[in-house]
């Protein structure tokens, strides 16, 4: 039995004559009666009566045609299923973000605005720091991850910058140096140079969690002549905040956290500035095949762009920005 059989069958019944069956079908009329008879002898009982008039649905007939109509209502849903499946607008994918990647405003704008328009993609939502990130990625555990800096570089793990923020030193907002800050300068964020903390302890992301920016921090502060002292070592950036508000030392982090414990820090531009900066990456592996991971990383160019483009205005403004 082929699925031409039950259109066929299906034209038949609805236009109760094989003449005007074969003239919507476009085939002749004695090929389709072979092909009806064909499919009685198949079923072994009759599905129509021919008369005079054309043809009536036989007790049999009736009920294969119920079930016809709704074999093939079935076949063209799986067909339409199917297609958006591929074409990522249904189906299901797994995305993580790191603590610091998740509070930057693109991350939540990104999920909110794929949901909206794709709202069929069921999305599973993972944290972790970067360095479990990247091993779920490149173990498929994991479609996508969200980072900071990439802490390795696997081989088949492909990384995309969505953008790059200004990194902003913090500290207690009753610090000396903040207050001195604060008074020589009346800008949002006043600016201060990393030289002026060679004696502060400071506050970092344990290795091998943010290495990238650990990193790039302690390398700043040898360029300038000092080896920056290491009070303790956390999990994650909001971490780093809460115990700077405590008073326990001095820190960095994205401009994305700035809206953390406002009122007893302080958080400063560094006069170092292009040596501080903290990107925003898309992990992701060459051979995930999955429709729906494609689409939420095509998806997420505009934005990437549209802040960019805010970036730059706020940049021009003397504003950190992210």
């Amino acid at each position: 039995m082929e699925l031409r059989h039950l259109r066929y069958f299906i034209a038949v019944s609805d236009a109760g004559s094989f003449t005007r069956a074969a003239e919507s079908l476009g085939i002749q009329q004695p090929p389709l009666s072979q092909q009806i008879k064909a499919l009685e002898l198949e079923l072994g009982f009759p599905l129509l009566l021919r008369n005079s008039k054309g043809v009536v649905l036989t007790v049999g007939g009736r009920v294969f045609l119920d079930e016809s109509r709704r074999l093939l209502a079935g076949l063209d849903q799986a067909a339409q299923l199917a297609t958006s499946a591929a074409r990522g607008s249904t189906g299901r994918f797994s995305i993580g973000f790191t603590t610091s990647a998740i509070t930057h405003r693109l991350a939540p704008r990104l999920i909110r605005e794929f949901r909206s328009g794709y709202p069929d993609v069921e999305i599973e939502i993972q944290e972790g720091s970067a360095a479990r990130l990247t091993e779920s990625v490149l173990g498929g555990s994991l479609d996508i991850g969200m980072l900071r800096t990439p802490v390795a570089y696997p081989p088949g793990v492909r990384f995309r910058t969505l953008l790059k923020e200004q990194m902003l030193l913090v500290m207690p907002s009753r610090h000396p140096l903040a207050t001195e800050a604060q008074r020589n300068s009346r800008a949002l964020h006043p600016t201060i140079s990393l030289i002026a903390l060679k004696d502060e302890p400071f506050i970092l992301v344990r290795r091998p969690g943010g290495p990238g920016m650990y990193s790039d921090l302690i390398n700043a502060c040898k360029r300038l002549g000092f080896t920056p002292k290491i009070a303790m070592e956390v999990e994650n950036m909001l971490t780093n905040v809460a115990l700077v508000a405590a008073g326990a030392g001095v820190s960095a982090v994205p401009a994305s956290l700035q809206c953390v414990h406002g009122e007893d820090v302080l958080f400063l531009l560094p006069k170092e500035a292009p040596q501080l900066s903290a990107p925003l990456t898309l992990a992701f592996h060459e051979d995930n095949r999955n429709p729906a991971a494609q689409r939420f990383l095509d998806f997420s160019m505009p934005f990437v762009k549209g802040e960019q483009k805010s970036r730059r205005q706020l940049s021009t403004s003397g504003q950190p920005t992210g």
